[in-house]
This record gives structure tokens, sequence and C-alpha cells, in this order.
């Protein structure tokens, strides 16, 4: 099964993203239901280490409660495949469950974490497989800024397989525990 572990967005702030993001024949927008923060990326896991997974995410959840929308992001910076917004963690909770997610899946399943800084973000659109978007695009929407949603709260620590399918993944909580 195809999974991840991700902090969910209230939707108020889902249904914001998608509102804001372009309209652009390069970009496909995705649904408010499938934007949340990926905590860590898992791929391809047996029915046994996804119930190792699940088992997990009680102990793990912490309250994370100081959100906020920060900057637009292309990534990756060079040929972006997605335009995302970043999520400022105002006062870190979200960056140490993240490190707790992280090190409990190390020892659970063997699971090792990408090289790079954790980067919370929601990924609000991705380039379609033929498009590319031109840099003065790409300037236009990060001058663009993102829509005010405050401060908020994660709603849920969540274990999400991801279907892919020609339009697009979808994803279907596996495990969920409330923050």
């Amino acid at each position: 099964m195809r999974c991840f572990v991700a902090a969910e967005l209230p939707e108020a702030v889902r249904v914001a993203l998608v509102a804001w993001a372009p309209r652009d024949d390069a970009l496909r927008v995705l649904d408010p239901e499938s934007l949340h923060l990926t905590l860590a990326f898992l791929g391809e896991r047996s029915d046994e280490e996804v119930a190792a997974v699940s088992a997990l995410l009680g102990p793990l959840a912490r309250p994370v409660r100081a959100l906020s929308l920060g900057g637009v992001l292309w990534l990756p910076r060079g040929r972006p495949r997605v335009l995302a917004v970043e999520v400022a963690d105002g006062d870190g909770a979200l960056g140490a469950m993240q490190a707790g997610v992280v090190a409990a899946l190390a020892d659970a399943i063997g699971f090792r974490a990408e090289p790079r800084p954790f980067l919370a973000h929601a990924t609000v659109a991705r380039v379609r497989a033929h498009g590319r978007v031109s840099r003065d695009r790409r300037a236009a929407v990060e001058a663009a800024s993102p829509p005010e949603a405050g401060t908020f709260a994660a709603p849920a620590l969540t274990l999400l397989r991801s279907r892919l399918s020609p339009r697009g993944a979808r994803y279907e909580p596996v495990a969920r525990t409330e923050l």
C-alpha cells in the first residue's frame, strides 16, 4: 500500500487555498480534500507495516495550534512540478511532531527520512505532465499573497493511503487521531 503520514488542515483553510490557486492551463488545482501537510512519505508498505504505523498515531499526536499560511513556493525550484504555500509553525509544535513521527517510524518499520530539512507546506496545484509555467507566470503567482487564514490548528494526524490514477492521486484515511 502506498501511504504517508500527514497533519490535516482545517476545512476553511483548504477551501481558501483552492479558491486562491491560479487557474492556468499548465496547472491542475487539487481538490480541497486533497490538501494536507505531509510529515513522512512512506511509499509502498506491507499490511503489517501499515498496521504498525497506525498504532503509532495516538502516542505521537500532539496539539498543533499556531499554524499560519506563509509565502508561495514552486517546488522544486529549478523546474517546478508543484505550486505550494508554506505553512509557518509559530510555536514549533508541528516540527516537533514531525520529528517524533520520523523517529518512531525509523524504530517501528525502518523508515529513512529524506535528507533535506522538513518544510511545512500545502501543495495546491500540480504542473500538468506536458505543462510548463513560465518564469514570468511563476513570478506573478509568487507576488500574489496567499489567502489570509489567521492562526489555525491542525485537526488531526492521519495515515493516508495514496491511490494513483490518470486524474491525479486520491487519498483515503487508513488511521486518524484527533489533535
